[in-house]
């Protein structure tokens, strides 16, 4: 097609390709990338066809696929067979939930925590580790994994959480984010498929954008991932690895129940998939057997203890196939060398003296008294999430989207997140936000900020 047919051809995207560079592809992928940082390009924006793109630019169409594919694997594009591309909705936001203010600070409400309650536990098992004759060690440098009955410890744990281990099969990492973006490294290859919610922790898509791995969004229903639409996908794409928080998912609360676990579990087995099950919220809901416990030699299961615990306990644990335990471990090491020893030993001494159960104890306690300042504001039917959860899932009216609530409530004075942080590649965000529970210093901030959000959907503020 002449090129000057398109003067007047309906096009989403018209660049201005410079010629001048040697790699058009790079550099048609950094004037995408501007483009839709800039808002020339909106998120849900549909891109033209490539080869009407290339026609346009008078280039060859495989330098326009590899531009897009460049774009897609950092999280910026959504590509579905026979429906085109299209500018991801999260294209544009934040993948760091870990936001300071200055200034008059905000009733935060944004990053999820435990509340404080079990802190003194830790202090007095802290002064007490230090203060033994041998203390210094936990300066030295030396490889905590190593020592068996902290990882006998880790079984421990999560046996409790619902997932069998052996001793052999345990790894340590410094916190849930490192084990995560550790097993990403060490399994899956540049552009390989992973299958998440289609809302989901945003780790993950920081750490997949960061190793060129493409996530792929699939539906979610009241208690979960669909499994129905996961086989499909799984079926028609070449999806490498399935990513899931089965108990209080991280943003929706939702839990998957048993009979869609065994379901998860025969998809993972008959595909071939590698399951990443992220158990970082199954500690505060003890009762359900993992899906890696179902299928253990396709399984990586990690478990955080900073939403269980303490924020500040940057420790996590993993449990690992034999076959791909030298891989991960390797991964870890590049990442950070080994776990702090201090961290390390305070970790398994509260787990292998049952303080942990202590601590839990006293979590979920003040947590359902916390959920019951929410509930006074907010039905159940509106705002998602057990008195157990350390956050709950707010959904809107249809006058808000997520990030223009998350914006008019930070006008307000209260940190919160919307939808639109979470959602996957062409997901449309729901109009909804996640607000921590437990975050807030007491329960009358607490309360002070749940009113005011209560206030601004009624529209009296």
């Amino acid at each position: 097609m002449p090129f000057n047919s398109f003067e007047t051809y309906p096009m989403s995207w018209r660049p201005d390709l410079d010629k001048s560079s040697r790699s058009y592809y790079q550099t048609l992928a950094q004037q995408l990338e501007t483009d839709i940082k800039n808002g020339v390009l909106r998120p849900g924006t549909k891109l033209p066809p490539q080869r009407e793109l290339a026609d346009f630019l008078d280039i060859n169409v495989s330098t326009v696929s590899k531009a897009f594919k460049l774009c897609e694997l950092k999280g910026l594009l959504s590509a579905t067979v026979g429906s085109g591309t299209f500018v991801a909705y999260d294209a544009l936001s934040s993948g760091n939930l870990m936001i300071h203010h200055d200034g008059d600070l905000l009733i935060n409400m944004g990053p999820t925590a435990p509340e404080p309650s079990g802190n003194e536990f830790l202090l007095k098992m802290a002064r007490e580790m230090l203060s033994e004759a041998d203390a210094q060690r936990l300066f030295s440098y030396y490889a905590p994994g190593e020592d068996e009955w902290q990882k006998d410890a880790a079984a421990k744990l999560m046996l409790y959480c619902g997932h069998r281990a052996d001793r052999e099969q345990i790894l340590f990492a410094g916190g849930g984010q490192n084990a995560l973006t550790a097993v990403l490294a060490s399994l899956f290859q540049r552009g390989d498929k992973i299958a998440v919610d289609d809302h989901t922790y945003p780790g993950i898509k920081t750490a997949a954008a960061m190793l060129g791995l493409q996530l792929v969004p699939v539906p979610s229903e009241q208690e979960g991932m669909d499994a129905g639409m996961l086989r499909n996908l799984c079926k028609t794409e070449r999806i490498r690895g399935i990513y899931l928080i089965p108990a209080c998912h991280n943003p929706t609360t939702a839990v998957i129940p048993e009979e869609k676990r065994d379901q998860i579990a025969r998809i993972v087995r008959e595909f071939g998939c590698i399951l990443i099950e992220d158990g970082t919220y199954q500690i505060l809901h003890k009762g359900c057997r993992s899906i890696s416990d179902r299928v253990p030699e396709q399984s990586v299961y990690i478990l955080s203890l900073s939403k269980g615990i303490a924020p500040g306990l940057r420790f996590a644990c993993l449990s690992v196939p034999t076959a791909w335990k030298a891989k991960t471990a390797d991964a870890l090491y590049s990442l950070n060398v080994s776990t702090a020893p201090m961290l390390a030993e305070l970790s398994a001494r509260i787990i292998a003296s049952g303080q942990f159960e202590t601590i839990i104890s006293y979590h979920r306690r003040h947590t359902r008294e916390r959920n019951q300042i929410v509930s006074r504001f907010f039905g159940s039917d509106c705002c998602l999430g057990s008195d157990e959860n350390i956050f709950r899932w707010l959904i809107l009216p249809d006058q808000y989207t997520g990030a223009e609530f998350e914006a008019l409530a930070r006008s307000k004075g209260v940190q919160i997140f919307g939808a639109e942080r979470f959602a996957v590649g062409n997901t449309l965000p729901a109009r909804a936000v996640r607000l921590s529970v437990c975050s807030p210093h007491n329960a009358e901030q607490l309360e002070q900020g749940i009113g005011i959000l209560a206030e601004l959907l009624k529209g009296t503020i």
